[in-house]
């Protein structure tokens, strides 16, 4: 009996019937039912878009909570301070979602700095950077304090609090300016370039610093609030030679398995909770251990508070340290994980986290601070000169590779977004301004405009969905095996070496989906590679043909660079240590 397509009219059968041959797609087009590949229709031609430049000392790209403190504290250091934003200030992102921000104060700690630092990196089995975490700890309170007179803690919604400390400092805000492209000269960061759908033109502002606040991202997945994130920062700062790290880890924010992709309906109350701080309690939290169990057991999964399950066990698994089960005696050796009753939560669970769940909703995205440009010191700066990085987008590895403090994130990002702003004025005080030539700026104009002027090509929607399937697959993102991997290796080595190439665009919107998809998938075989590369199983990175910790040979991160041919290549960074110039 066939089916019938209320919309189109179309039959089952002659749907598989057109869908068959080469004919098909054309055909398809024909009933209305979008293909990936079409003739474009532009409303705007790349001839026509202005071009607006601008100058300042220092560059912040992104206006969420490290973007804040970044050009807060950049401005009151001297400098001239300019921001450019994706969406709103306070708006955009993953901020906005994030109702928790940590507060160290020595006073009510129960445990000295040494201490707290010390538990969060057996937590995160030695992958996190020590220095790092002290800092964010040890700023906490002076720039919650800052927040708190600005007004952050009154409302749900941070535009007008955010708004304040800028609009008194007289800071250049664009928002909703989408940055396609960082500029170097002479081997330093000269500024960046992006376009703007109210506008209708291209920005490009030159800059003696820049400021990386651009968050982390993922696959654009359902069911949670990180859609808007690509790592755009990354792939800018990539292409231009910077070194990158933690993309073998798995941030495991699950979804409703009830209407998965209803964002709001699983998640919308921490967006209208008014933000409180927390005090320490350090976990082993947001690894791979549900996608574990849904892999060996099938799913959903019920979930409690944290780690707490259906009832019954399963053998094998990520690893935890004894010490970081709920309510497990503390000094414990570690063990796996299991469902036995020392696993049972104190309280209950976060919002979003009721009831059977499934994984995948945060696909692409690696745990807080674990990801993003390579720091070659305690002050946020990258392997480039006078390009700085801060919150989600940069690879601190503040917490390591597992989310180990309720609330760290948000913190993180604002001490990381002051440190940044402070060290990028400094380098400004004794930098000579960049001169950006007219063949630089003509170059990124063509590379950023090139989707509107394609006759014809690939939807970017249609790319990224694509992207989606081979990816988020449980079996490939979360429970991996060398296998697989390499067989969505070859997938993605397809989506960027012939679909980025051939993207089309109508109009703005399009044209920011088009860059937004070839990041994507710069970001996607950066995943594959260093998850192939790490042969062992660490906190959110599990392997199941190499299951078990290896001290000997991966007490190391793995980063990134562009090599001089192009190709992407690894390197090892060994724990406690700087990366090699």
């Amino acid at each position: 009996m066939n089916s019938t397509n209320e919309m189109s009219g179309l039959t089952r059968r002659t749907f598989m019937t057109l869908a068959g041959g080469a004919a098909g797609v054309a055909a398809l087009s024909s009933f209305g039912i979008p293909t990936g590949w079409a003739a474009n229709k532009p409303k705007v031609a790349p001839a026509d878009v202005s071009l607006a430049l601008d100058t300042t000392d220092v560059l912040v790209i992104g206006g969420g909570m490290a973007g804040l403190f970044a050009a807060v504290k950049a401005h009151d250091a001297g400098a001239d301070v300019m921001i450019l934003s994706k969406g709103r200030l306070g708006s955009s992102g993953q901020t906005p979602f994030a109702k928790g921000i940590f507060v160290y104060d020595p006073g009510v700690a129960g445990m000295t700095l040494d201490e707290f630092v010390d538990s969060v990196s057996r937590s995160a089995l030695g992958s996190n950077n020590p220095l790092y975490t002290r800092q964010m700890a040890g700023n906490s309170l002076a720039r919650v304090k800052e927040l708190r007179e600005w007004g952050f803690f009154e409302s749900p919604l941070y535009n007008n609090c955010f708004k304040r400390p800028i609009a008194e400092r007289s800071i250049p805000l664009l928002e909703r300016v989408m940055v396609t492209h960082l500029l170097k000269e002479n081997g330093m960061i000269a500024g960046a370039a992006g376009f703007s759908a109210d506008d209708g033109k291209v920005h490009l502002v030159a800059a003696k610093s820049v400021i990386l606040c651009t968050g982390a991202g993922g696959f654009k997945p359902n069911g949670f609030p990180i859609c808007d994130l690509t790592h755009d920062g990354t792939v800018m700062a990539y292409n231009i030679g910077a070194k990158v790290t933690g993309k073998e880890w798995n941030d495991g924010h699950p979804a409703s398995a009830e209407n998965p992709a209803a964002c709001f309906d699983g998640w919308g109350n921490m967006f209208e909770q008014k933000p409180t701080t927390t005090g320490v309690d350090i976990r082993h939290d947001l690894g791979v251990d549900m996608n574990y169990r849904a892999y060996v057991a099938g799913g959903p999964v019920r979930m409690g508070p944290p780690h707490q399950q259906e009832t019954g066990q399963v053998a094998g698994g990520p690893y935890m340290p004894l010490e970081f089960m709920r309510n497990a005696p503390p000094g414990g050796a570690g063990g796996r994980h299991d469902d036995t009753p020392q696993r049972q939560g104190k309280g209950g669970p976060p919002p979003g986290m009721r009831g059977p769940r499934v994984g995948g909703s945060s696909s692409g995205m690696a745990i807080h601070k674990s990801e993003g440009l390579v720091p070659i010191n305690d002050r946020c700066e990258s392997t480039i000169p006078g390009l700085y990085a801060a919150g989600d987008a940069l690879g601190s590895y503040m917490a390591g590779a597992i989310y180990t403090q309720i609330g760290s994130s948000l913190a993180g990002s604002a001490v990381q977004g002051a440190v940044a702003g402070e060290a990028a004025a400094a380098f400004c005080s004794s930098t000579v301004a960049p001169v950006i030539g007219k063949e630089t700026i003509a170059r990124v104009q063509e590379e950023m405009l090139a989707p509107l002027g394609k006759e014809a090509g690939y939807s970017p929607a249609w790319v990224t969905q694509t992207l989606q399937g081979i990816m988020i697959p449980n079996f490939v993102l979360y429970i991996k095996k060398e296998k697989l991997l390499q067989a969505a290796l070859a997938y993605v080595e397809e989506l960027r070496d012939h679909h980025v190439g051939m993207l089309r665009a109508a109009d703005f919107h399009e044209l920011r989906l088009a860059h937004e998809t070839a990041n994507m998938i710069i970001s996607a075989e950066m995943k594959l590679r260093a998850s192939i590369m790490r042969t062992e199983s660490r906190c959110s990175h599990f392997r199941l043909d190499y299951p078990e910790v290896d001290e000997k040979n991966w007490r190391a991160w793995i980063n990134i660079y562009r090599g001089e041919d192009g190709s992407m290549k690894l390197e090892k960074q060994p724990f406690d240590s700087w990366p090699v110039a």
